[in-house]
């Protein structure tokens, strides 16, 4: 695997309705590099958010969607999401807060 640091294991955040939902049981859903592994996905957010204490993380890949172009076909990138359940006692996350 390359070498992956923690700053590059956190792509970005999902905004959907499902994922807001879940923000009342602090649980926070990311789009996170496809190499990166539930430990790193982990550390990556106890580093980057202050405060914040995760007890579990669930992973899910997700294939490339057959896409077309007249007679070419091809792939989308393969994703890969991680929901992050934090603690009770954790911090929230700050960049969920002004949704």
């Amino acid at each position: 695997m390359a070498n992956v640091q923690y700053y590059d294991v956190i792509l970005k955040p999902v905004v959907t309705e499902k994922s807001m939902a879940a923000m009342g049981e602090k649980k926070y859903t990311f789009l996170v590099h496809p190499e990166a592994n539930k430990t790193m996905i982990k550390e990556a957010v106890e580093k980057m958010f202050e405060g914040a204490k995760v007890a579990k993380v669930n992973t899910m890949n997700q294939e490339g969607k057959n896409k077309r172009r007249g007679a070419v076909v091809g792939k989308t990138a393969k994703t890969k999401k991680a929901i992050v359940q934090l603690t009770e006692d954790s911090a929230d996350i700050e960049i969920f807060s002004g949704l």
